[in-house]
């Protein structure tokens, strides 16, 4: 009688080794998501500065508001998914998501405020107002969290590190 053979197994890894990659992304999607909630919901529906669209009628506005406020949503939530299986594997890395969530939303902003704003032009920060210092506080301000998520995620590399 012959016995059956044995399942190959694949190698895993460590249990407590720190996935940088993941990490770094799951960071980078919720801080995509969460800048673009902060803006959805202070510039566009709290203060009535802007829509996503402002180049068709308001109607046209909200429902990219929606849109726009989906894919925020969804960004995180996938972002989340991601750091509960890494929780789950003992293997997240807390640098890494730090630097992603930084690198994430300053990546953001700095797309949404030249590419959007100026390139195709979907929308300003405001109307009727000289946009300067509006515009320089932006991409200011994505810039410094996409420096400091870079050296986030470069200190990260180098350390090993766990939220666990």
């Amino acid at each position: 009688m012959a016995t059956p053979a044995a399942s190959p197994r694949t190698p895993q890894q460590p249990r407590t080794r720190p996935r940088h990659a993941r990490s770094a992304w799951s960071g980078v999607l919720i801080g995509v998501g969460v800048a673009a909630f902060v803006d959805e919901t202070v510039f566009h529906q709290l203060l009535h500065w802007h829509h996503f669209y402002d180049r068709s009628t308001p109607d046209i506005g909200l429902v990219s508001d929606g849109l726009f406020h989906a894919f925020g949503w969804f960004a995180v939530v996938i972002g989340l998914f991601m750091v509960a299986d890494l929780r789950h594997r003992a293997a997240l890395a807390g640098r890494a998501l730090a630097g992603g969530i930084l690198a994430g939303a300053g990546g953001f902003q700095l797309y949404d405020g030249t590419v959007q704003h100026k390139l195709m032009g979907l929308h300003q920060i405001r109307y009727h107002v000289d946009l300067a210092p509006y515009d320089l506080t932006w991409n200011i301000l994505a810039v410094v969290f996409l420096a400091a998520g870079t050296l986030l995620l470069r200190a990260g590399r180098r350390a090993p590190d766990s939220l666990s």
